[in-house]
């Protein structure tokens, strides 16, 4: 019986690692060690390659670190939840990756460096009072605002469509924000604009639908709803047979969505690495202010030709020079 009640003890202090639907790997902090808390927002490609990135480049220094790695499963409460967690366990610098667990740490903290990662807009989202960075903040962290006009402008370029289709997440702040973006780039290239909203990933399917007769293509930004649920507008825009552009092409594999185009999600994860490093080595988060990744090799270009043929469509060979990737007969060619 006492064998039993100590098994039990032991499992319910396990437990005290993972909160409501959220899940977490921790790693016990070793003498002297910096402890790194990484809250993120939900599992899909480029959320995952910016954890990796990050913890692949600060594992890579040299440096005495460890990570505490917190999963939110795309919840609010869950976030809040996990940065009340990182306070108890004694984090020396908190990493949120994606707008709301950023925000939930920033409330939560204002004695240790705050970090975020793939966050649209920091300053719409009141993390940062300007890009530039400022000593009365210690928030600092790398931002994943992408070129929507160019995006959408090569789109159009590419199908002829004369109105863009948009889902967005109305309960997210870079959601929200790259919807104006994408709508003001329809106004400046001259075509028409259709959006809907959607407050949770399960939504996505059929808000695709309610949009696709209305739309010649559709245009996907980085907000992490939609994305995570990617497959789902894939299969209505396969349907219907109208081209689907994503602005996260890591997350077009297996799927027919025609062409993608953003960041290489691990180079972000990099870059959010070497701001970290700057902090342990004494730099002040603040003042190091918000970092957009604007090398063309942090960008990647793909194109599923198999989707085009289907469709009709012709890719210009100048846009073909500058791809990343193409798939081709199923197979994805890395160039």
């Amino acid at each position: 019986m006492k064998k039993l009640a100590l098994t039990v003890l032991l499992i319910l202090s396990a437990l005290t690692f993972v909160f409501a639907n959220g899940s977490s790997e921790s790693a016990a902090a070793d003498d002297g060690a910096i402890k790194i808390g990484i809250s993120k927002l939900m599992s899909h490609p480029a959320l995952d390659a910016t954890e990796q990135g990050c913890m692949d480049y600060l594992n890579s220094t040299g440096l005495n670190v460890v990570f505490e790695n917190q999963n939110a499963n795309g919840d609010i409460s869950t976030s809040a939840s996990i940065a009340q967690q990182f306070k108890s366990s004694g984090c020396d610098i908190v990493l949120g990756i994606a707008t709301t667990t950023a925000q939930a740490l920033a409330n939560v903290f204002t004695d240790i460096p705050v970090v975020f990662a793939a966050v649209t807009d920091p300053v719409d989202a009141g993390l940062v009072p300007s890009m530039e960075g400022s000593s009365d903040t210690n928030v600092c962290g790398v931002s994943d605002m992408n070129p929507v006009e160019e995006q959408i402008r090569l789109l159009v370029d590419i199908t002829g469509a004369k109105t863009i289709g948009n889902i967005y997440a109305s309960g997210e702040a870079n959601g929200v924000t790259l919807m104006e973006q994408a709508k003001a780039a329809c106004e400046a290239i001259g075509v028409d604009f259709v959006e809907v909203a959607i407050s949770n990933s399960s939504e996505v399917r059929q808000a695709a639908q309610s949009i696709i007769d209305r739309v010649d293509a559709i245009y996907i930004a980085t907000d992490n709803a939609v994305i995570s649920a990617l497959p789902a507008v894939d299969a209505v825009c396969s349907d219907a047979g109208k081209p689907l552009m994503s602005a996260d092409p890591t997350a077009m594999d297996g799927l027919d969505c025609m062409i993608g185009w953003g960041f290489d999600y691990y180079s972000l994860g990099t870059a959010t690495g070497e701001m970290i490093e700057k902090i342990i080595n004494g730099a002040q988060p603040g003042p190091l202010g918000t970092v957009i990744l604007e090398d063309p090799a942090d960008f990647e270009l793909w194109f599923n030709l198999d989707t085009a043929a289907e469709l009709g469509i012709e890719i210009p060979q100048n846009y073909l020079d500058m791809a990343s990737v193409i798939i081709e007969n199923g197979e994805e060619i890395h160039l």
